[in-house]
């Protein structure tokens, strides 16, 4: 039962820090990179599809993301769902490519998504928090059922304890990297 329990545990902070790296990777810096249009979803003959499934996504420059559908009619269509979608982006055509620049941030704009960014790592630590109190909570129980002794017990405790402050140690770490980024000008 202990093996599995950490196990779940470990698993589930591991989901976790993946869904904070990927909650980052949408906030924008004054870079550009192809993965901020992951979630621009775009009609495809009547049915919603992600852009990277009709286009090729690649880029041009360092501000500048170049974006070629694989059917030129489709050109208009991903322009739209670009500047429609919540990134404050303003697409252009050029032929069947659609030039996405990116807005330098201002310094003011910079201060916002820090907030933001921090208040997406705090989320994290206490879902991180959740979990061992969730595993703990379990470990009382089973001791209460006389399932394991108190020794197991303390000692997976300390287990979960030490899985917990490697993880949030792992979401500090890629706070610090998504603030420095956001800095970098």
């Amino acid at each position: 039962m202990i093996p599995e329990l950490k196990k779940a545990t470990e698993q589930k902070m591991q989901k976790t820090l993946e869904a904070l790296k990927s909650d980052l990777g949408k906030v924008r810096t004054g870079r550009a990179h192809a993965g901020i249009l992951d979630h621009v979803q775009v009609d495809y003959y009547g049915s919603m599809m992600p852009l990277n499934q009709v286009a090729n996504i690649n880029l041009i420059d360092a501000r500048t993301i170049g974006v070629t559908p694989w059917e030129k009619k489709l050109a208009s269509v991903i322009e739209k769902a670009i500047r429609d979608s919540d990134l404050g982006l303003n697409p252009s055509s050029v032929g069947d490519t659609v030039r996405v620049p990116m807005p330098a941030l201002t310094e003011e704009r910079r201060r916002d998504l820090i907030k933001v960014v921090r208040g997406e790592a705090e989320n994290a630590r206490v879902a991180v928090r959740n979990l061992r109190r969730d595993a703990n909570h379990s470990l009382k129980e089973a001791m209460k059922a006389k399932t394991i002794s108190e020794d197991d017990e303390r000692r997976t405790e300390d287990d979960v304890q030490k899985l917990t402050d490697r993880y949030i140690a792992e979401i500090d770490k890629a706070l610090a990297q998504k603030e420095s980024d956001l800095m970098a000008v």
